[in-house]
Order: C-alpha cells, then sequence, then structure tokens
C-alpha cells in the first residue's frame, strides 16, 4: 500500500492558529474571564424565549436566506435587503470577503496589530498579507496603508475599534483614506465594537457605505447583542459585493436558534443601550485606575483596554490568572483586558496596581 499522503493546499502549511481567549478556571478559587471580549450580561429579553420556542423544531434546516432577520436588519438600518449578507459571526463573513475578492497573487492590507484572524483567513484564501504597523500610539496608520496598495491589492481591512487596542480612526482621517483607495478596492470596515464608542467625531460606516460602492460593514451580535456563543454577524455592502457574499456563505451556516435570538436582539434596543451605558461607564473606572496607578493606556473605544508590557506580557497575564482573572496575552507585545464584571474589574485593577509597583 503507498505511503503517500493526500495532496493538500500549499497555503496551509504554517499556518498561524487562531488562540480563543483562555475560560475561566474551574474547581478552583473564584475566576472570571477578561479574554474574549464577551459581554457580562445574560440574553437579553425575549431572546431565551426564542431559543426555547427553536428548539422544538432543530429537526429541520434553519431559514437559509434568513428572511426575518434580514428584513429586520433592513429596517434597523435603512438599507436594502440585497445589501445585507448574513454569516456565522463577522469573522465568518470576513472570510466569505476573501472567498469572494482575493486569491493567489492577489494582497490584502491591514493593520498590525489587528484582529488576530486577518493572517489566518488571508493565508487560507492563498493571497499574502500585507501588514502595516500601527503608529506609536497603537493607532491605524492609514497614510502608510493607502501607500501599500499596489495593482494586487483586493481588500483592506480596517478594525475601527481595532482589536486588541481599543483605538479608532476618526472621520476626517478616514474620508481621506478612502479618497485614496482605488475604487475597484473593497474597503472592509470591521465594526464589531460599534456599540462602544462615545467619541463623536468616529463615523458610523454604514453612512460611509451608502456613498461609497467598495465600502463594506462587518458588524456582529456577538460582543453589545451578548450572543457569543450563537455565531451570527452580518456585512452591508452594494449589491454586487452582498451578492458574492451571499454565494460564498456556507448553506444553512446561521442556525434557526441564531436567527431568532438575532431577531428578539434587535428588538430589545433600549435594554441593550442600557447595558451597552454601564459597560462605557465601567470602562471609564477601569480606565482612569490604571492611569492613576501609572499605566500608559490608549483611549479605547471598545469593551476592553490594552496594555503594552513588551516581555512583560506573559508575566502579567500569569499573575491575573494566580488571583482568579484570565486576560488575552499577546507574547512580546501586551495585554487585552475585557471590560467585564465590577467584581473581576476590581481583581484585575488590584493586580495591575502590584505588578506596576514590581516594574
Amino acid at each position: 500500500m503507498s505511503e503517500t499522503s493526500p495532496k493538500l493546499r500549499a497555503e496551509l502549511e504554517g499556518i498561524p492558529t487562531y488562540k480563543p481567549g483562555k475560560p475561566a478556571a474551574t474547581g478552583g478559587p473564584v475566576a472570571y474571564k477578561l479574554s474574549s471580549n464577551e459581554n457580562p450580561y445574560p440574553p437579553l429579553p425575549g431572546v431565551l424565549e426564542r431559543v426555547a420556542a427553536a428548539s422544538a423544531t432543530f429537526n429541520r434546516y434553519p431559514d437559509m436566506a434568513c428572511t426575518e432577520l434580514m428584513n429586520e436588519l433592513a429596517e434597523r438600518f435603512g438599507v436594502p435587503v440585497s445589501h445585507l449578507a448574513t454569516g456565522t459571526g463577522s469573522v465568518g463573513v470576513a472570510q466569505q470577503l476573501l472567498q469572494a475578492t482575493s486569491g493567489p497573487g492577489d494582497e490584502v492590507i491591514y493593520a498590525w496589530r489587528s484582529f488576530e484572524a486577518y493572517p489566518i483567513i488571508t493565508q487560507i484564501s492563498g493571497a499574502r498579507s500585507v501588514r502595516v504597523p500601527l503608529t506609536p500610539g497603537d493607532v491605524h496608520d492609514l497614510d502608510a496603508m493607502a501607500d501599500a496598495i499596489t495593482d494586487r491589492t483586493r481588500l483592506i481591512f480596517v478594525c475601527n475599534p481595532n482589536n486588541p487596542t481599543g483605538t479608532v480612526v476618526r472621520r476626517a482621517e478616514l474620508e481621506r483614506f478612502l479618497d485614496r483607495v482605488p475604487s475597484d478596492v473593497l474597503v472592509v470596515l470591521d465594526e464589531a465594537y460599534r456599540e462602544f464608542i462615545r467619541d463623536t467625531e468616529v463615523p458610523d460606516g454604514v453612512e460611509l457605505y451608502r456613498e461609497r460602492p467598495n465600502v463594506c460593514v462587518l458588524r456582529t451580535f456577538s460582543k453589545a447583542y451578548g450572543l457569543a456563543g450563537l455565531r451570527v454577524g452580518f456585512a452591508i455592502a452594494h449589491e454586487p459585493v452582498a451578492a458574492a457574499l451571499r454565494k460564498t456563505a456556507v448553506p444553512f451556516g446561521v442556525s434557526q436558534f441564531a436567527q431568532d435570538a438575532a431577531v428578539a436582539s434587535l428588538r430589545a434596543e433600549d435594554e441593550l443601550l442600557g447595558r451597552v451605558g454601564s459597560l462605557v461607564c465601567e470602562r471609564t473606572r477601569v480606565v482612569d485606575a490604571l492611569r492613576a496607578q501609572g499605566w500608559t493606556v490608549p483611549e479605547t473605544q471598545a469593551n476592553f483596554v490594552w496594555l503594552r508590557l513588551g516581555e512583560q506580557t506573559v508575566a502579567f497575564a500569569q499573575a491575573c490568572e494566580q488571583h482568579g482573572v484570565v486576560v488575552r496575552p499577546f507574547p512580546g507585545e501586551g495585554v487585552r483586558v475585557t471590560v467585564g464584571e465590577t467584581e473581576a474589574n476590581d481583581i484585575f485593577l488590584k493586580v495591575a496596581e502590584a505588578f506596576h509597583k514590581e516594574l
């Protein structure tokens, strides 16, 4: 019998593995998970009831067209249904975008450090990553990103707010950047944390998309809406792009549970805004406390904070875990810490204070 293995795509060699946030420990002291930017609140009113009702029919396939959710989104954002596409979280839609736009010989531009799924899904598509370093203030360097565009560029990710730094690009600089991008290059505004923004100078990507056919906006129900476990996200884009996304979607990928929960969540927006407001207040408290301790903390508009720790990153993450909170380390760079329950944030702040005194 031949010992030859099946031939696999060369692009998969050396592909980085997505590292999810480490779960909180079980069986030991009280532990909180501040590693995945999850919403600490339970599902919004009406969500559990809709999901429970859907459970009676999970012997059937979900609505592949996500009809009710698409109609709800179209009304909520004032866009045609034909300009919408859904997927398994915004990262699922991002991968569909790469399938639709990029392949071997093509280039995909994004800031670095930014969302760690970008290099993975780019390599899977066969395209080449073009990583543009953040500014010293941990913000997208849009001028450098525009300078990096070549005739091979097919797609550009702009993560706003940026994950993991929480920093934002504002209207004037973003519009100046978009003016420099060729009309045949797709710009993807990844706005997974849009609901947490309080800086009035940060534009809503949906408004930019309306006037620019090469702009696509990604949103998710995983963060502010608290549906991380159900995996549903969506894109708003002009019809050619949205149609391509629907073609590249995994059939029946968005479960009926996810669709129904997303619809119920959209209809509970008043409660959502109250919860997000509470998290934003807690974010302010955490940032103010860290700065009072002597930390340099970038201005964050997301539901997390970023501490650039360099070689101390792993040691800091270990210290947090020893005291009952799990954070997300990026070895050699820094830690991202979700704004979670008040009790969890208090533990993190105590660890940060003690650690800073030892630096």
